[in-house]
């Protein structure tokens, strides 16, 4: 028997926890069906895509200014949490550091987060607060390998997959050739990974996005059985997923909008899937847009009834804006499809 404190959301399981805490989340992931995405960082602040900087070529230096405009004065835990549960989600996965490398809990592997800033805020704390006070489950989405700040992360010339903003002249700020090495960034994502799980008890997963770049080079120098190894030993509850799976040996599989055509259910009927998909649907964006045509109810609807029927859960996301706040078209959208599932429950859920 375990003696692991039992996360607020899996106290209905605590039987099968105290037994086995893996299996116990993976029991209640499968049962969540619904939940929000939120992608939030600097690239809130400008309102032109979570990719800005790589899109934009913005310098390193020139990109790190934007922390002295962080301010999450509208980011609200509660507020977060109770209209997660309005619009009839169980979880919440919030992007604790995207591809631009500004963190949002009190990290001591970098100053380039949320408590250096005007904000002075740990915005995972909050949350994780929240969400146990909630019932709702806490999932932390983390940008492994893609990385455009860390001067030993991944770089093009070995990895590409977008590993890096493809600058005209070199970016000083980073290693190259013998310098670089990459078992540097490696420990510091390994470092940054256990704060969270340590300083956070009660997350339900780790989200690991990124995935194109280690599919560009070697993929065993990354490690990464070793890293879902450690997770699972710090927390023995905590599920691990790396988007469509890079090694197969993940908790379970969130592919991009759509399962995968080469799905085969006779080898991974053990496998629970996530659809995640953005609520700004042109152009596609995850973090805040100030100009995109959004999904209306009857497609976020369609996107349920869809991962309902192909027995997968619905992350859907939303960017909230600059101050934190959740964008008010999405809002607006997403409580009347709650109001629609309190009163006809989630479609294409066999009952």
């Amino acid at each position: 028997m375990n003696n692991w404190r039992i996360p607020a959301y899996l106290k209905e399981y605590r039987g099968i926890y105290q037994e086995n805490p893996r299996k116990a989340n993976l029991q209640w992931f499968k049962n969540a069906d619904y939940g929000l995405f939120l992608h939030y960082g600097l690239y809130s602040i400008l309102g032109r895509h979570e990719w800005v900087q790589y899109k934009e070529k913005i310098r390193v230096k020139e990109y790190e200014k934007l922390k002295e405009k962080f301010t999450a004065k509208n980011f609200d835990a509660e507020y977060i949490t109770a209209f997660a549960r309005d619009c009839g989600m169980k979880y919440i996965n919030l992007t604790s550091r995207h591809h631009e490398s500004f963190c949002l809990w009190d990290t001591e592997e970098t100053d380039f987060n949320s408590l250096n800033s005007p904000a002075n805020r740990d915005l995972i704390a909050e949350l994780s607060s929240a969400c146990e006070k909630y019932n709702l489950g806490l999932f932390i989405y983390y940008s492994h390998g893609r990385d455009w700040r860390h001067p030993h992360a991944p770089n093009n010339d070995s990895w590409g997959g977008a590993a890096r903003p493809e600058y005209d002249l070199p970016e000083t700020y980073y290693k190259y050739e013998q310098e670089h090495d990459l078992n540097i960034y490696l420990d510091f994502m390994k470092n940054q990974i256990k704060e969270l799980l340590t300083n956070y008890s009660t997350i339900a997963g780790i989200w690991l996005d990124g995935i194109a770049v280690p599919l560009n080079g070697d993929k065993s120098k990354f490690k990464c059985q070793k890293l879902y190894d450690y997770i699972h030993d710090l927390s023995p509850h905590v599920l691990v997923s790396y988007k469509q799976g890079l090694l197969g040996t993940e908790d379970f599989f969130a592919p991009e909008h759509e399962l995968p055509e080469e799905r085969d259910d006779n080898k991974n009927d053990n496998k629970i899937y996530e659809i995640c998909t953005t609520m700004i649907e042109d152009p596609v964006s995850w973090g805040y847009m100030k100009d995109g045509k959004h999904k209306n109810g009857k497609q976020v609807w369609q996107e349920l009834n869809k991962s309902q029927k192909q027995g997968a859960n619905l992350l859907l996301n939303t960017g909230p804006r600059g101050d934190g706040s959740i964008d008010p078209e999405d809002e607006k959208i997403l409580k009347k499809v709650g109001k629609r599932i309190k009163k006809e429950g989630l479609p294409g859920k066999d009952i």
